[in-house]
């Protein structure tokens, strides 16, 4: 048994960069989603990946539940490695593995109410019996906020919070150990995000499940993790307990990324806000992921790239500065 839930290591996935004849002519060059990710996530625990977006954290959670087929790497839940899975020996773990998407709706069926939608996915897993099929979905519907109403209701006759709850109950009614949470909130209003945000800490607690929840919200981030990775362009560039982080930042893009989303009652060091976009990672992409936009990058860092290293204990940072 490994010691932690699930671990990633060293994951890297890229995709094809076509000319102006697309497909019909061989890519001119990859883009890096995904490239030397690594991080792990113990039982009961959530772990805040928080980035900008189309910095690699959705794929990186789709990588995880087998949405996505990483280039290489490994992926080990509970000491198995899914990258060498098949597809039928994945299904096998469906069950474990969940996802939250950020689009609920379009991961729905329009033409299905309610209850058929979760019961369905109670069949896919071997329930046969429809009286506990229907008491399963009906008690699922209670614990996320919802009532035997919405039983009988369509998808576009729910509200955005009640489509996250629905979609929250999709992947509970199973019982998984880890759910994925892709940007769950990032839709909503603040009071439905914070309602959603409470619901999921009371449900981690009362069934002892891991959660990844993906965001570029730092302050959501702040709310419900344990720990946090900053992921750049594909990379992790800094990881921490979540109060260290919030504390001490020792990475220039975690400093910028809290410059952005200022707090009136936290004084804040003054930061050169950043210039431009994220660059297109490539394969010829050399030097810190962060160089092009760091006010404080030199000739070292944009030719060679500095190691993600523990800093000190259990605070790590892939920076020349700190």
């Amino acid at each position: 048994m490994s010691e932690h839930l699930l671990e990633v290591k060293n994951i890297r996935k890229t995709y094809p960069i076509y000319g102006n004849w697309g497909k019909l002519f061989a890519p001119k060059d990859h883009m890096c989603a995904v490239d030397h990710m690594s991080f792990y996530i113990n039982e009961g625990e959530t772990y805040g990946l928080v980035g900008e977006s189309g910095c690699g954290k959705s794929t990186t959670g789709r990588a995880i539940v087998g949405l996505n087929k990483v280039d290489s790497g490994s992926i080990l839940y509970e000491g198995k490695d899914l990258c060498k899975f098949s597809e039928k020996e994945y299904r096998s773990l469906r069950g474990d593995l969940q996802m939250v998407f950020q689009d609920t709706i379009s991961a729905l069926n329009p033409r299905q109410r309610i209850g058929a939608i979760l019961e369905e996915i109670l069949t896919v897993h071997g329930v046969k019996d429809a009286a506990k099929r229907r008491e399963k979905a009906l008690a699922t519907l209670e614990r996320v906020g919802l009532s035997e109403e919405h039983y009988f209701r369509y998808p576009h006759e729910l509200s955005g919070g009640q489509v996250q709850r629905l979609g929250i109950a999709g992947a509970l009614i199973i019982q998984p150990k880890l759910i994925v949470c892709d940007e769950p909130v990032s839709a909503l209003d603040v009071s439905i995000q914070a309602q959603i945000l409470n619901m999921l800490m009371e449900l981690k607690k009362e069934m002892r499940i891991s959660l990844l929840f993906i965001s570029h919200d730092i302050g959501v981030v702040r709310f419900i993790s344990d720990r946090v990775g900053v992921m750049y362009l594909g990379t992790l560039v800094e990881e921490t307990d979540t109060e260290e982080l919030f504390a001490n930042p020792k990475h220039p893009y975690t400093q910028a990324l809290f410059a952005a989303a200022p707090d009136p009652y936290v004084r804040r060091k003054e930061f050169t806000a950043l210039k431009g976009e994220q660059p297109v990672r490539t394969d010829k992409f050399v030097g810190c992921v962060f160089s092009s936009r760091c006010p404080y990058a030199t000739d070292r860092c944009r030719k060679e790239a500095p190691e993600f290293r523990e800093v000190q204990k259990g605070h790590k940072a892939a920076c020349y500065r700190v």
